[in-house]
């Protein structure tokens, strides 16, 4: 078969949108579709998704980029050899195995309605907040699935019901996503890859399988759990009704993951891929490291059945794009999200002011639920643009900490640095198109950002391990990374070590007074 012949499909189920992209075999994108979908908030600090409507946001996303790349004048019906599946991690999705409906909506990873059972599990746990940690590599957060599979079990009857008469079916969206594509009711396959289960607060990091102790301690039934697989394997077809009827799925890796094999990321190099949050993970190798820092110990991938197992050091930020979104949204200084760009450039600095945008609390490395956003330093000279400055400074100003903590926690030997002796950062997702934001960040690290030409790394990586599972690529191609780096840009930081010092030690007062905030009276 002629190279051109041959496509990887690539499905990219985020928080607020669905993808499906087509690949050749030389990593070009052929063919896309995105569709948005609504973002349910029931309560304050809850977020919820409809299942049922993220399933057919991919199901149009399939057909409509299928149909693209058909009249570009490529042969897809013939040629996609696979698809791969990346997903939002941590999201959490109960539904019925006899009839497919979800028994509740999704809930989403930074939905903070389970603090209460975060500070319950606290209490009665001899290790406290870390009891876990040692085991599956999390400490007890809201953000991680447990808690949320528990409040489902608590408070939801239908929960209650399936989980009793054996119907119930847990999973994250890839499994909801696989459940589906693969037959549903009549034999959907019900599976998770190690990356989307080290994000439950469920699985023991060393085994790669369901901790038993833990499931014992939260009561969680190990019957309505997947079956844990590797990242590249083949897990089935797709069923009779989808677009790409008969394809196998032959990849399958949590967000953040798939940025990092799209990312090319070996032991001791870290990517930062900034999207609603901003997550930053440093890969090392076969090294399980535990954070004394307020990091994640969490898998990184494994690149097949038998392939070893890399891990990660990982710093989660919950808000980062999604604070300009809010300023676009809720305060409406802005019109779009490219335009804050623009608006931050027309000050030389956020004239004193420091904006913390702790909306539903702060992730690593503070793990404080009970932060709130705060915004000060204000002055009567105080306008929009420093306002505007000030929340692309907070996105880089988070990252850093999540990097300090991974440069105290790896250590000088856990870090790949490049010829000059620095420390590269690699950056990717939708917020890095905006260069003043790129600046700023390497500024604030004093180090270079690069960003490749192709900033969808997350949505390549799942088509890497879905082509590597069947073939099309090998673990070299998808990881020599020079060829690829041709066309990257790279930010050299312009900023003094002392100004510098200063800003950071205004940003961790402005942190600070985030605390303890979540209480105020309405």
């Amino acid at each position: 078969m002629e190279k051109e012949d041959v496509y990887i499909g690539s499905i990219d189920q985020g928080t607020t949108s669905s993808r499906f992209i087509i690949y050749d075999r030389s990593s070009k994108p052929v063919g896309s579709h995105q569709v948005e979908f609504t973002q349910f908030c029931p309560q304050a600090g809850w977020v919820e998704h409809d299942p049922m409507e993220i399933l057919e946001s991919v199901r149009v996303c399939i057909a409509k980029a299928v149909d693209k790349a058909t009249a570009d004048g490529h042969n897809v019906d013939s040629g996609l050899k696979a698809i791969g599946i990346t997903n939002q991690r941590e999201t959490t999705v109960v539904w019925s195995k006899s009839t497919g409906a979800h028994l509740y909506n999704a809930i989403v990873w930074m939905d903070v309605r389970t603090s209460a059972i975060c500070r319950k599990l606290e209490k009665e746990l001899s290790g406290g907040p870390t009891h876990f940690l040692e085991t599956c590599g999390l400490p007890i957060s809201t953000y991680f699935s447990a808690t949320k599979l528990l409040w489902l079990l608590e408070n939801v009857d239908e929960v209650k019901k399936a989980v009793e008469s054996g119907d119930a079916l847990f999973g994250t969206i890839d499994s909801w996503l696989i459940w589906n594509l693969t037959g549903g009711v009549e034999n959907g396959i019900h599976v998770t890859d190690v990356s989307n289960a080290s994000r439950t607060m469920l699985m023991n990091l060393s085994t790669l399988e369901w901790d038993k102790s833990i499931l014992e301690t939260l009561k969680v039934p190990a019957e309505i759990l997947p079956k844990i697989i590797s990242n590249a394997e083949i897990i089935g077809d797709v069923a009779k009704g989808w677009a790409i009827s008969g394809v196998p799925i032959a990849g399958c890796l949590g967000d953040q993951h798939a940025a990092m094999v799209g990312q090319a990321c070996r032991k001791g190099e870290a990517k930062s891929t900034y999207g609603t949050g901003a997550f930053i993970l440093l890969n090392t190798g076969d090294e399980k490291i535990k954070s004394g820092h307020g990091l994640l110990s969490t898998i990184a991938f494994k690149l097949g059945k038998d392939a070893p197992t890399n891990y990660a050091l990982e710093g989660s930020i919950a808000i980062a794009g999604a604070a300009v979104q809010w300023l676009r949204d809720s305060l409406g200084i802005i019109k779009t999200a490219a335009e804050v760009e623009e608006l931050a450039g027309k000050v030389e600095s956020t004239g004193g002011v420091y904006f913390v945008p702790a909306f539903n609390g702060l992730f690593a490395p503070w793990w404080r639920d009970d932060a709130r956003g705060v915004c000060i330093g204000i002055t009567r000279f105080t306008n929009k643009s420093h306002i505007a400055r000030a929340v692309l400074e907070s996105m880089c100003f988070q990252v850093k900490d999540v990097l300090d903590s991974m440069h105290k926690d790896a250590g000088e030997k856990g870090e790949v640095k490049n010829s000059e002796g620095q420390f590269v950062l690699r950056v990717d997702g939708g917020a890095t198109e905006n260069n003043l934001l790129m600046q700023i960040q390497a500024d604030l690290i004093g180090s270079p950002v690069v960003r490749p030409a192709y900033i969808e790394t997350t949505a390549i990586g799942a088509a890497y391990a879905a082509g590597l599972a069947v073939g099309v690529w090998t673990e070299e191609e998808i990881f020599s990374s020079k060829e690829k780096m041709k066309n990257d840009t790279k930010f050299q930081p312009v900023l003094d070590e002392e100004s510098r010092n200063k800003k950071v030690a205004s940003w961790c007062k402005a942190v600070e007074r985030t605390f303890d905030l979540a209480d105020l009276s309405l």
